[in-house]
């Protein structure tokens, strides 16, 4: 029976060799090799008998088997018998040769495990394949293959057989005809001679010392002249690579005498196939054995041929390496062994051949012998050692070639050179020296933006490996130290080595430490007469001013210092504790910033302090001159950076300042004065900054030497008209007047204070004047360069507010100020003093352009200027303001314009002009007077325009003029005695109202706007009283357009009285109120300021006053969505408490009263109407969101607080979903794209952002913050996440709104009969979740609510019915001490949740069962008890539902009743929870995260309730949570605790299982076979009986075949351990 099952085990598997999926065929062999490892001799019967079998099997799974039948061979070598081992060789022999053609996999995997068995049974082995190796007869190609691999794997059991294969082997040579078949000999006589090299090499624990090196000798000479003579001839490429590969190792076996012989042909013969092959490594390999044979053997022929040899190597190294071809890599490396061969033999030919090549301009020569030499100089150094002046000599070529790849060579070259002691001979200061030129070399763009082979690129590798070399040498080669130092410093001062500072001093400062830890206490530089050597003085110069751009160069600066500080006792012996001090402050600063952050300024500022330390520490006044004078001496260096150069000029001029000798301070400046390059501006500056700095200390030889070089033949040029072509130019002169002039403007701010004020009129601001202009032909002429005139502006800043700083400048007299200052004003406005300039120099500076390069340092001039004494004259002060007015306001600007398109007087009344206000007015109480005055009135007529006129007029009693406003008053007086006439009234009648407005004129003449605006107020009153009601509306009208006065007292003085008339008598304006309303829209869209803003506001505060519920039904007709004005005016009727109370209880009927939404198909076809929101509740949604968002609101928000919380919530519910009006999405969208919409109009939008407004006006800022950070605003308006936004909102306001829910859930407890289904899952939603806070519990208010939900438990609607369950299951998370009392309510609810069959969904269940895990740890045991097992069957056929959330919560569910009932776990339940194991088991592996994470949990409740505590272990150790799992290793760990304590499961967890192999998720299919493997793996001898093998091996055969790959490995994998139950 045992045997049986294998072979049938084996069976399943070889048949599922034939997979398409590569992973299956290799579980499928791994399962094979996993079966063999047990049973190896069954595996090796098996895998024989199938391919016995099985004769027309392909070939691909043939050799599957085979390499089966190998690993079990290697793994169990020891163990076979013979009778096995000899029918696998029989087997593999058959499979290797059962076709003459070439199969190479095939047949390759019967060779290997011939290889294999022939480890340890080699004689049956040599007998198989010996028997197909007979004299005559060609054998098959993987018969002499296999030899040859043989000959390797096992040399001491082959060896011996080598003399008898290669007799019978020999005449085999002659007859193989095919190129394969003499291939695979020259591949055995390669191996065999391989072999016997090793053999002989180990010959003293070969097991017979007696074979010698001869007896191979006769045989291997035979086969080389058949390979070397005749195929070596072959056309075929791969012919002549074996046969050139095996000649190799065969050269060492041939007779010395023999090898003497051939080697004549054998190595021309090899060379030439270096024209015949691309590849050539296999060549040169071959090359390089037969070189290392005959050298062993002393041979002559060598010198024969090496001119040949080094040629043809030669040519092969100097082919091009492609850093992508590994071939030509390895190929180098051969060639290069050969050239260490023949440098060995003969060095004076190698050297006499390479050297030569130095000298060729070609690059690959160049290069490839370069690589040689380098090669030579390391493997063969003895025999070089002699030819190290040869080899130096011939460098200079090389050194000398500018190509981008020879100087890589090169310097590798130096790099070998200075390991091997070459640099130490004369000439190698030259190989030094061309390093130190190669780290000098500019670094060039990104390597990323250039080509693999662009120069760029390799001339920024050149400097990289040059870098390199130079710090390597440095520091790793010991001897190179006496070589580099002092040497290296001779390349410091130059210009040219500038790029290498940073490398040099870098390799310097670690040579000087090395000196210093040696114990040399003296100078670390010895001269010794050494005159190329730099002094000190250049060292110090040169690193100082590199320093100054410290970033450069890979930052030079921190390397400078720091070699600077190393060199402290060579500066100057009392250096050493300063600037062990200084130098490391510097360093720290340079490391907090970068070359972006670097204030340049700042640092030269410390560096400049650095030298002035330093020179105050040294106080010797040679050891200073010395300095300033190599520091002068370097100052042309820089000419090409003129950063550098300008800092070296502070440099000298701190110098000079310290020096006490004035005879060197005047020589050094007189120098500099002559030698300065005075076109370029920077250095005129350097040069400027000198001298100031120097006469900080030498004020007077400073201006001397200053003055002495101004009378100088410098200005040449200027003494005559007729001298234009001699000397300086022009445009020189003036450059060098431009430098002179800065330079006095820098001794000015320098210069002590002290000394200062006596020398700056005679000295400073004299010469200045003269260097600016000069007389030609007794004429004086200003200056037309802009660079001379900016100097003389900047230089005038610098000396006034010198003179100004000083102790004595308020005091001071400057008597050229006038002078001065009438020099800057051509500058600021050329037309201010015209008679002083010729006309060219007037047009200099543009009036028309206010930003000139000149202007500001102008005006800062004369700034500074009038600042000093004496005082400007009256005229001249004038001059100058006029001017610099002029300067900055180049046009004058013209007087505004007026309005010509009105008619008669009212465009004059609304003038702009004071002075025609007061004449249009005056004419216009004339003009009424005269009216009145002339007055008849037969009848009584209307006086239609009165309206008209009195908004006109009476606005202006508030005009900033007093005549206007009296005049204004006369009018209205006029007017309304006007009106009286039409009335009736007399002439001479006298109204006592109308006579008021005299005593009011007394009022108009103070300028106080209160009290202007208190008597137009009055004159509103008496015009309220006399007004006819049919002319209010029309003087309304005119007093809005009057709002947008541009006169804002008037503006202000037309709101106040619009305000007093509608207080006055808007009770008559009801009908009115809608045009009222409309017009103030309107002119809100044509004024835009405050002022009207605010009048406008309260003037329909006014009238909401009076009639709110007009005013709210106007607005509400206002276009949506509601412009800015409108929306202004909303918040207006906000100011006022009760008025606001009213409005929003008007727009809570408005928004709640109407049907939110009409449905309508926009296609016949559409599945579902769509929902298109109504526009009145859409108006008053908006508008209660523009009322709450005043702040004046608060007061009627909390009063209507509840009311507005609920009807908003249930306005947001039931518009999820709902769409504007085709003609509103339009407009949207068209906002939208401009950019002007501030708010949405989207029905559910707008009526959450009012929800927001009245949560915020309410005092619940922290609840709109909550849900903000939440994301609870958004999950509100879209019908997915509209609950869960409700619930988010419920437990903010539970949280922080406590005391108001009472009112609020009185107002939501009505929703419950809502025809709306969105409304009453609103409500719903947030009652429910106003259960898990203890604020409901706190507040009395837990019954009601309960009561409330469970009433709703038979709602029609499944949403509201689960969200009735998640209410109720809440309780646990905020009254869990009420559980226990309500339990038997909240189990039974539950209950009946699991059991509603009116869900087609489930979802109710669902919810069902999440309430229960929550509730099962808080209710009564007792009442638990009698649902347990009720609930444990009901849910189980959710545990493989189709939907996550199902699987997940009923898993869940099942750990929390394993939870509930752990140490009083009842039978039944167990019975259950053993049911469950399985599917736990494999929904670990489910592909949903959440499934599998409940499956971690339900196991971990599980554990105790098993009874094992092994088991309870491995599941709270390997299931916690966010602990990756490693499914394999839990599983068997579990398997095995669950077969030795619960041996009796065996059977049902086998049968589960196998349910789960029809599992329609692949994940589980493949789990479920893994859960059965490692079941039958664990389980015990004596319960095997239990396994119904035969319906598991039909189950795993039907499993191989399943669609998924996974599955398929998973059930090979499992068939493997079954090999337990043979």
């Amino acid at each position: 029976m045992s045997e049986s099952y294998v072979k049938r085990l084996f069976t399943i598997l070889l048949d599922a060799v034939t997979d398409k999926d590569p992973q299956v065929q290799e579980q499928v062999c791994g399962a094979l090799c996993a079966l063999g490892e047990s049973q190896p001799e069954e595996a090796l019967r098996a895998c024989e008998e199938h391919l016995r079998l099985h004769d027309k099997l392909a070939h691909p799974y043939r050799t599957m088997i085979l390499r089966v039948m190998e690993t079990v061979v290697s793994s169990h070598l020891g163990e076979l018998d013979k009778g096995l081992a000899r029918a696998s060789i029989l087997l593999a022999s058959s499979e290797m040769t059962k076709v003459k053609e070439l199969v190479c996999d095939w047949q390759q995997a019967a060779s290997n495990v011939l290889v294999a068995l022939g480890k340890r049974f080699i004689s049956s082995v040599m007998e198989e394949i010996l028997s197909k190796f007979q004299p005559g007869v060609l054998p098959h190609h993987f018969v002499v293959q296999t030899l040859a691999n043989l000959s390797v794997s096992n040399v001491f059991g082959v060896v011996p057989f080598l003399t008898s294969i290669l007799s019978t082997m020999l005449p085999m040579l002659s007859a193989a005809k095919p190129d394969s078949m003499r291939v695979v000999f020259c591949c055995a006589l390669q191996r065999f001679s391989e072999s016997t090299l090793e053999y002989l090499a180990d010959l003293d624990q070969a097991p017979d010392p007696t074979v010698r090196k001869d007896a191979f000798a006769t045989d291997i000479f035979s086969a080389y002249d058949i390979l070397f003579h005749h195929w070596l001839q072959s056309r075929e490429a791969k012919l002549r690579l074996a046969v050139v590969e095996a000649l190799g190792p065969m050269s060492h076996l041939l007779p010395s005498e023999k090898l003497e012989e051939q080697l004549p042909k054998l190595l021309p013969g090899v060379l030439g196939l270096y024209k015949k092959h691309a590849e050539t490594v296999h060549v040169s390999r071959s090359l390089g054995q037969i070189l290392e044979a005959a050298a062993s053997v002393g041979s002559r022929t060598l010198d024969v041929q090496l001119d040949s040899l080094l040629a043809a190597l030669h040519a092969q190294i100097c082919v091009p390496v492609e850093s992508s071809s590994p071939l030509v890599m390895s190929n180098q490396k051969e060639v290069l062994r050969c050239f260490t061969v023949l440098a060995c033999c003969s060095p004076d030919r190698l050297l006499a051949f390479l050297l030569p090549k130095l000298d060729t301009s070609n690059e690959r020569t160049r290069v490839g012998t370069l690589q040689v030499v380098r090669h030579i100089i390391n493997s063969a150094a003895a025999q070089m050692e002699v030819k190290q002046p040869f080899i130096l000599s011939s460098m200079k070529l090389p050194l000398l070639d500018t190509n981008s790849k020879v100087k890589r060579a090169v310097v590798q070259v130096i790099s070998a050179m200075a390991h091997h002691g070459y640099l130490e001979q004369p000439g190698g200061e030259a190989m030094i020296e061309y390093i130190v030129q190669q780290c000098a070399l500019p670094p060039e763009a990104e390597p990323q933006k250039l080509g693999a082979n662009s120069e760029a690129l390799a001339a920024d590798s050149v400097r990289a490996i040059s870098v390199s070399t130079l710090y390597l040498v440095s520091t790793t080669v010991d001897r190179m130290g006496d070589v580099l130092w002092p040497y290296l410093f001779e390349f410091l001062v130059p210009v040219r080595f500038t790029g290498a500072l940073t490398p040099l001093c870098r390799s310097l400062v670690h040579l000087a430490q090395k000196r210093q830890e040696a114990g040399a206490h003296a100078l670390l530089i010895q001269y010794n007469g050494n005159v190329t050597l730099p002094s000190p003085y250049a060292m110090a110069t040169r690193l100082l001013a590199v320093s100054s751009s410290p970033y450069l160069g890979d930052g030079r600066g921190a390397a400078s210092l720091r070699l600077l500080s190393v060199l402290h006792r060579d500066i100057h012996p009392m250096l050493g504790q300063r600037w062990a001090t200084a130098i490391p402050l510097l360093l720290e600063h340079l490391d907090g910033y970068t070359e972006e952050t670097l204030s340049r300024k700042e640092w030269e500022e410390k560096l400049l302090m650095f030298l002035r330390d330093t020179l105050a520490v040294v106080s010797d006044n040679t050891w200073i001159c010395q300095l300033s004078l190599e520091m002068c001496k370097q100052l042309p260096s820089y000419n090409g950076t003129p950063l550098e150069k300008n800092f070296l000029y502070k440099c000298i001029g701190t110098t000079l300042g310290a020096a006490s000798s004035k005879e060197v301070v005047r020589k050094h400046l007189q120098e500099l004065l002559e030698t300065a390059r005075y076109q370029e501006e920077s250095e005129r500056e350097g040069l400027a900054c000198c001298f100031g700095i120097c006469a900080s200390s030498h004020l007077d030889d400073t201006l001397a030497q200053l003055e002495d070089f101004v009378k100088s033949d410098v200005f040449r040029k200027s003494a005559g008209i007729f001298n234009i072509f001699k000397d300086r130019s022009e445009n020189e002169v003036e450059k060098v007047k431009s430098a002179l002039i800065l330079c006095y403007g820098h001794v000015a701010a320098r210069a002590p204070r002290e000394l200062l004020l006596a020398r700056v009129e005679s000295d400073i601001f004299r010469n200045m004047s003269q260097c600016f202009s000069t007389k030609v032909l007794g004429i004086k002429v200003e200056t037309k360069d802009l660079g001379l005139r900016l100097c003389l502006a900047q230089s005038v800043c610098m000396a006034s507010q010198a003179v100004r700083s000083s102790s004595h400048g308020s005091s001071f007299q400057l008597l050229r100020k006038p002078e001065l200052v009438a020099q800057m004003m051509p500058v600021l406005w050329p037309r201010a003093i015209p008679r002083l300039l010729p006309q060219e120099f007037i047009k200099a500076e543009p009036s028309d352009s206010l930003r000139t390069p000149m202007r500001k340092k102008a005006m800062l001039a004369c700034t500074y200027l009038v600042s000093l004494e004496p005082a400007l004259e009256g005229q001249a002060q004038a001059d100058l303001i006029h001017s610099c007015l002029h300067s900055i306001m180049a046009v004058l600007p013209e007087p505004e314009g007026v309005d010509s398109h009105q008619e008669h007087l009212s465009p004059w009344i609304k003038s702009p002009r004071g002075h025609e206000r007061v004449r249009a007015l005056g004419l216009s109480a004339c003009l009424l007077q005269h009216f009145l005055k002339h007055l008849h009135i037969s009848a009584l007529v209307p006086f239609h325009n009165l309206g008209l006129l009195l908004g006109l007029f009476s606005p202006r009693c508030a005009d900033l003029w007093p005549a206007t406003r009296q005049e204004a008053v006369s009018c209205v007086y006029s007017l309304l005695y006007l009106q009286l006439g039409y009335e009736g009234f007399s002439r001479d009648y006298q109204d006592d109202v109308v006579e008021q407005l005299l005593t009011l004129k007394d009022g108009l003449g103070h300028p106080d706007p209160a009290i202007l605006f208190h008597t137009c107020h009055s004159v509103a009153q008496i015009i309220g009283k006399r007004l006819p009601p049919d002319q209010l509306i029309s003087l309304l009208l005119t007093l809005f357009e009057g709002l947008g006065d541009p006169d804002q007292n008037c503006s202000r003085a037309a709101a106040v009285i619009v305000n007093c008339l509608l207080k006055e008598r808007g009770h008559v304006l009801l009908e009115k109120v809608p045009e009222i309303v409309s017009v103030l829209c309107s002119k809100l869209q044509e004024t835009h300021g405050e002022h009207v803003l605010q009048a406008a506001q309260h003037s329909v505060y006014v009238l909401a006053a009076r009639h709110h519920a007009a005013v709210v039904s106007s607005l509400l007709g206002s276009p949506l969505p509601f412009d800015s004005h409108t929306c202004t005016l909303w918040r207006a009727l906000a100011v006022e408490p009760g008025l606001a109370t009213q409005v929003l209880g008007l727009l809570l009927e408005k928004m709640s009263g109407d049907v939110p939404f009409k449905e309508s198909r926009a296609f016949l076809l559409s599945s579902a109407p769509d929902r298109v929101a109504t526009l009145p509740p859409l108006a008053a949604t908006c508008a209660l969101y523009e009322v709450a968002s005043a702040p004046a609101s608060g007061p009627a928000v909390l009063e209507l607080y509840p009311q507005l919380f609920a009807a908003l919530l249930l306005r947001v519910s039931c518009t999820v979903g709902v769409q504007l009006p085709r003609n509103l999405q339009a407009k949207e969208r068209k906002s939208a794209s401009s950019g002007l919409a501030s708010r949405s109009l989207e029905p559910c939008s707008s009526a959450v952002d009012a929800l927001q407004a009245v949560l915020l006006r309410g005092g619940n800022d922290d609840v709109v913050q909550r849900m903000e950070l939440e994301g609870g605003w958004q999950l509100l308006r879209t019908s997915a996440g509209h609950e869960e936004g409700v619930t988010r909102l419920a437990s903010a306001m539970a949280k922080f709104a406590g005391p108001r829910l009472p009112l609020m859930m009185k107002a939501l407890f009505a929703t419950q009969s809502s025809v709306y289904e969105m409304q009453r899952v609103s409500s719903t939603a947030f009652l429910a979740e106003l259960l898990s806070s203890n604020t409901v519990n706190d507040l009395m208010l837990l019954e009601s609510l309960l009561d409330n939900l469970l009433a709703r438990q038979k709602d029609t609607c499944a949403r509201v019915r689960r969200l009735v369950l998640r209410g109720l299951a809440n309780v646990a998370s905020g009254s869990p001490d009420k559980v226990r009392a309500h339990g038997p309510q909240l189990l039974t609810a539950m209950i009946g949740g699991l059991d509603d069959g009116d869900d087609p969904h489930s979802l109710v269940a669902l919810e069902a069962m999440v309430g229960l895990a929550r509730l099962l740890d808080l209710v009564e045991a007792w009442d638990l008890r009698s649902v347990l097992l009720h609930v444990a069957i009901r849910i189980r056929p959710f545990f493989d539902s189709e939907k996550v959330e199902f699987r997940s919560a009923s898993i869940r569910l099942f750990g929390h009743l394993n939870k509930a009932c752990q140490g009083d776990c009842e039978d039944v339940f167990l019975e259950q929870l053993v049911g469950g194991l399985a599917p736990l088991l494999l929904h670990l592996q489910d592909p949903q995260p959440p499934v599998a994470a409940a499956c971690r949990f339900a196991l971990r409740m599980c554990g105790p309730n098993l009874e094992c505590e092994e088991l309870a272990a491995i599941f709270q150790k390997h299931l916690q949570e966010g602990r990756g799992l490693h499914f394999g290793e839990f599983l068997n760990t579990t398997c095995k605790h669950l077969m030795h304590h619960f041996p009796d499961l065996l059977g049902r967890l086998l049968s589960t299982s196998l349910f789960y192999f029809k599992s329609s998720w692949e994940d589980i299919r493949a789990a479920a076979p893994m859960l059965t493997g490692f079941l039958a793996l664990h389980v015990e001898a004596e319960r095997r009986p239990q396994v119904d093998l035969e319906q598991l091996l039909a189950a795993l055969q039907l499993l191989l075949k399943d669609p998924a790959p996974a599955v398929r490995v998973k059930a090979a994998e499992t068939l493997g351990r079954l090999v337990k139950f043979a």
